[in-house]
């Protein structure tokens, strides 16, 4: 592995890290842990796996326009929703001010435009002066070793729910291997009254947790696979197999998700 960069050591927050391996670039927060990754040679497909998962909201929202991440990394799902989603104008909160200038330096994170602004500021405090203004709200919040405690607790996640708009998804990354993922499963079903859906990723361990609030979305497997199989051609996802993981990890019916309309 050869380091390009190290940002921010003088500051109190864990550097900021750049890498490259087999022809990946790597971002690292103050650790070895991979916190973005983007192949050099196509700087604009999601190298990771459970990046591509959280883009799993199209299946539920297809229509979607006011988007908001949470957590920029190396800015791959901004770029992603950027190139492919023209529809969609997204607000990317980051905290940490070296992270953005790595994903502009690094990554090919684009200036901001119409479509497009990064924020160096709070994330929890942006999702709590949000209500009802989302379409689809994406967290993805880790330092080197953990869920960021303030994108994880149960105000964060009951501010969430507030943020979405009638029929918004909110979509969040946790880590399977975390042995707090219980706690946090936990919250977002009281925060969401249990209507969630999980997909676990086959690499890393992460699982993209996708939660509703009313009214629900379609939920028929039937509507749903005509979807993936359009998402798989016109993004190049591997929805149609995403949706078949979804199908073994949760409550269902022979003809579509099991979701309890409370």
């Amino acid at each position: 592995m050869r380091f390009l960069s190290r940002l921010g050591r003088e500051r109190p927050r864990a550097p900021v890290e750049v890498s490259e391996q087999n022809g990946v670039r790597l971002l690292h927060l103050g650790g070895t842990a991979v916190q973005s990754a983007m192949r050099i040679r196509a700087p604009y497909q999601l190298e990771l796996e459970y990046t591509r998962a959280m883009m799993a909201f199209e299946l539920f929202h297809p229509a979607a326009s006011e988007v908001a991440l949470i957590g920029l990394g190396g800015g791959s799902i901004a770029k992603f929703i950027h190139r492919h989603l023209r529809r969609v104008r997204l607000t990317a909160l980051e905290i940490n001010p070296d992270v953005v200038a790595a994903a502009r330096t690094y990554f090919m994170l684009p200036a901001d435009d119409e479509r497009l602004a990064v924020r160096v500021a709070d994330g929890a405090a942006y999702v709590r002066e949000q209500c009802a203004a989302l379409d689809v709200l994406m967290v993805d919040g880790y330092d080197a070793e953990r869920i960021v405690e303030d994108l994880a607790s149960p105000d964060f996640y009951r501010a969430c729910l507030t943020a979405l708009k009638p029929g918004g998804v909110a979509v969040f990354n946790l880590w399977g291997s975390d042995r707090r993922f219980g706690t946090y499963r936990r919250r977002l079903e009281d925060a969401f009254a249990g209507r969630m859906l999980l997909l676990p990723a086959e690499q890393k361990g992460n699982v993209a947790v996708f939660c509703f609030r009313q009214p629900l979305p379609e939920l028929d497997f039937t509507l749903l696979r005509g979807r993936a199989e359009r998402c798989q051609r016109d993004l190049g996802l591997e929805f149609p197999r995403f949706l078949d993981r979804m199908r073994s990890h949760n409550p269902c019916t022979e003809s579509g998700f099991a979701l309890e309309q409370p």
